[in-house]
């Protein structure tokens, strides 16, 4: 899905409204009960009694063409004057209850006028559902979720979706398209920047957090929103990193990588899933019975309902598996997509395929209960309309507050050398240098909602500025981000060598991440990588700051900058996040989720890669390696520095033998400590990181996985001892069986604890 205020494809796809549903009868139904698990993995939650009376009751008053309608969403094009691309639609449909639901409409006033269309206009008066891409902050830009990823702090991801929902919600929003589950170990791939890395347990832990952080205990709250876990399932998986690509993945990678944070999501109660725009083995996304019914609805225990994503229905066409729209929308729907987004294929065809038995009435019905279900949970018969005298208009001072909290959380120092950072603000000069240092655009990032446009950031600039109030900062662009043009190294090199420190912003533009923004080259853009070897060149302490969407190759400025923090792209308080982290106001401690390479060469490369029969050795030409680069990646999943030191020891284990059996039934769990100790001068964070390596399997296992995490804060000698339990899900793996085989064997495992994935403590534990 592309962003308000973008050229994205909501403007480019202009499909149209599909106002002419065939008309039917309504007639008394009984709803289709809920297919059984095969391989339950999840109890499906109990419904509440009045709303499954509510939803069968609505049910049987509605004609065909009614419920149709409950299955469109069209798109509310604000750059378009009234009754203008799908918007005039938008108010005929709903005035006729021919609608489900809109998306890209915000205002409460907007969106009232919209809403009493369908509440006051049509026959059953069935509130529309208002939908917006409130990805990281909606009036306040918190930072992206890849940097959240970073913070290894679920409290940080919920923050972000607190706040966004309370403002959100304010102008008459009832649900939001994040977050995103998808794990992704292909930095090309511009989508990075929408996820939390490479891991699937980290990613797991946030989309769970911020599920909870939209929804809160009731998504019918007047400051919470539904969400929308998407894009089920594979999307990060894509060939050459190019967006919307085809995903190869097998079965048994699909459900121990990339499911695991949906799995998350739907135990977090998630009101809502969005397919994929991808193919998955063969079959695309919006068509695939297997991932969106087998799994999601019948393993998962999933209630909530599948929306398609933008026009995905209507490009299986493309795909090659439809032949046309009729085509599409019998797949679409017979696959489990419940609502379709601005395509219109099910209100154009619904009736004839149901008529012609190529869509059953239970699955319709099916498709409508899910939909008036959410509807009902959401508050929306009661509370249709917003309260306008409420509307939030401006961050709050709070919310500002916890996205600076939440920018500086989400930081990782990678390099540090002679101690060069923290600056102190009593330093007499500063050189601010490089095309992003005064920006206060580009900090928002990616999917940045309407906040973006209303609010601007605090440069990095402003923030040494405010932070070292009597330095004098000298301040040279230096080079534009992309380009060629060297012209303006000369003024940045004099900056540098008249200041007693030097700081250098560099990194992407918000718009060389995301959606549709795939990179074939992820070194540094343009001549920025030459500007540091320059300033560097001075002799000057040079601190580099990164700001970008997605891991960066930064091999050429690696060894050059005395220290290197990677800031991604931090939101609207970005600016003072960085000078926090600078001057040492704040403590860095946060990690990267995902693996920085040497090389765009190298991808994918993830750390918890399998081992080949003939693993890396440098002494042996014949093995896994490349020959024009060392084997290892330069900062590994994990890594982070702080300016304090911290001591760990090997894991402890409760005991050092289970039986599989017991294990793989859910009663024997083992108890894991690992001791950690500031052993610095200052307060810090750590990120304790459990790892667990399968030795010998009947399926190949990574050469480790994180099983476990601990972020914690530690006065200067302090020392604690931080518990995991490891259980069936963390000793168990599944096969490629399509039915979902978990399996649980006898064997030796080796237990890692550390702060990044190069951990060496290690003990055993056996399975019997």
């Amino acid at each position: 899905m592309s962003g308000p205020g973008s050229i994205s494809r909501r403007h480019i796809f202009k499909a149209s409204a599909g106002a002419a549903v065939l008309a039917g009868t309504g007639a008394s139904v009984s709803l289709p009960a809920p297919a059984a698990a095969a391989t339950p993995t999840r109890a499906r939650p109990p419904r509440d009694p009045k709303t499954e009376r509510r939803v069968r009751a609505l049910l049987a008053k509605m004609t065909v063409e009614e419920k149709f309608g409950q299955l469109q969403q069209l798109t509310w094009q604000a750059d378009t004057g009234p009754g203008e691309g799908q918007n005039k639609k938008c108010a005929e449909l709903a005035a006729k209850g021919l609608l489900g639901s809109v998306l890209n409409l915000v205002g409460a006033k907007k969106c009232n006028d919209l809403q009493r269309a369908a509440v006051e206009k049509s026959r059953l008066g069935i509130p529309l559902l208002f939908g917006q891409d409130v990805i990281h902050g909606y009036l306040t830009t918190f930072p992206i979720p890849l940097a959240q990823g970073s913070s290894f702090d679920p409290a940080v991801a919920a923050s972000d979706a607190e706040t966004s929902a309370r403002e959100a919600a304010s102008q008459g929003i009832h649900w939001t398209f994040a977050p995103m589950a998808d794990v992704s170990r292909e930095p090309r791939w511009g989508r990075v920047a929408e996820g939390s890395g490479e891991d699937p347990y980290l990613t797991a832990k946030l989309t769970a957090a911020k599920v909870r952080g939209y929804q809160g205990e009731d998504y019918g709250a007047k400051d919470r929103l539904a969400a929308c876990a998407k894009h089920f399932v594979g999307y990060g998986f894509p060939e050459g990193g190019r967006d919307y690509n085809t995903a190869d993945v097998s079965e048994r990678r699909l459900r121990d990588v990339c499911l695991p944070p949906f799995k998350a999501a739907v135990d977090a109660g998630v009101a809502t899933v969005m397919a994929s725009f991808n193919t998955v083995n063969g079959v695309p996304a919006h068509a695939n019975r297997h991932t969106l019914t087998d799994i999601l609805h019948e393993e998962f225990g999933f209630d909530g309902f599948v929306v398609g994503d933008y026009t995905g229905v209507q490009e299986l066409i493309a795909h090659g598996i439809a032949a046309d729209g009729a085509d599409a929308a019998r797949l679409a729907l017979g696959a489990g997509v419940d609502m379709e987004m601005v395509s219109t294929t099910y209100a154009e065809h619904g009736r004839r395929l149901l008529a012609a038995g190529k869509i059953s009435r239970q699955r319709l019905d099916d498709a409508v209960a899910r939909i008036l279900r959410v509807k009902f949970r959401a508050g929306l018969f009661e509370h249709p309309y917003a309260d306008e005298a409420a509307e939030i208009t401006e961050p709050s001072a709070a919310a500002r507050a916890a996205a600076r909290t939440a920018a500086t959380r989400s930081m990782v120092l990678l390099r540090n050398e002679h101690k060069t950072l923290p600056l102190s603000p009593k330093t007499p000069s500063l050189a601010v240098i490089g095309p992003l240092a005064d920006d206060t655009k580009e900090l928002h990032g990616t999917w940045a909602s309407i906040g973006a446009a209303l609010f601007p950031a605090v440069s990095v600039l402003d923030g040494i500025k405010q932070a070292a109030p009597e330095a004098t900062v000298r301040f040279a662009r230096g080079c534009a981000v992309e380009g060629d043009d060297t012209s303006s190294f000369g003024e940045a090199v004099a900056a540098a060598r008249a200041a007693d420190a030097v700081v250098v912003v560099v990194g992407e533009k918000a718009a060389q991440s995301g959606e549709a923004a795939a990179r074939s080259d992820i070194t540094l853009p343009g001549v920025q990588a030459q500007l540091v070897a320059k300033v560097a060149a001075t002799g000057k302490p040079v601190a580099v700051v990164v700001l970008s969407g997605r891991p960066l190759v930064l091999t050429a400025i690696a060894d050059r900058a005395d220290a290197i923090l990677q800031a991604w792209h931090p939101g609207i308080e970005g600016g003072h996040a960085v000078a926090d982290l600078l001057f040492g106001k704040v403590n860095p401690g946060g990690k990267l989720p995902a693996t920085l390479p040497r090389s765009t060469g190298q991808l994918p490369l993830h750390y918890a890669h399998e081992n080949t029969g003939r693993p890396f050795d440098p002494d042996n030409k014949y093995t896994s390696k490349y020959l024009d680069l060392p084997h290892t990646p330069l900062y590994p999943f994990g890594h982070g520095l702080s300016y304090t030191t911290f001591t760990l020891t090997a894991p402890k284990l409760a005991t050092e033998v289970l039986r599989a059996k017991s294990v793989a039934d859910g009663r024997a769990t083992v108890r894991a400590t690992v001791e950690v100790e500031n052993t610095g001068t200052r307060a810090g964070d750590e990120v304790v990181q459990l790892y667990l390596r399968d030795k010998v399997a009947s399926v190949v296992q990574p050469v480790r996985r994180l099983v476990g995490f601990t972020r914690l804060h530690l006065e200067p000698g302090e020392r604690r001892t931080v518990a995991f339990t490891l259980g069936r899900r963390e000793l168990g793996f599944h096969t490629n069986d399509p039915h979902g085989e978990f399996l649980v064997e006898p064997g030796e495992f080796d237990v890692y604890a550390g702060n990044s994935s190069d951990a060496t403590l290690k003990t055993g534990l056996t399975l019997t």
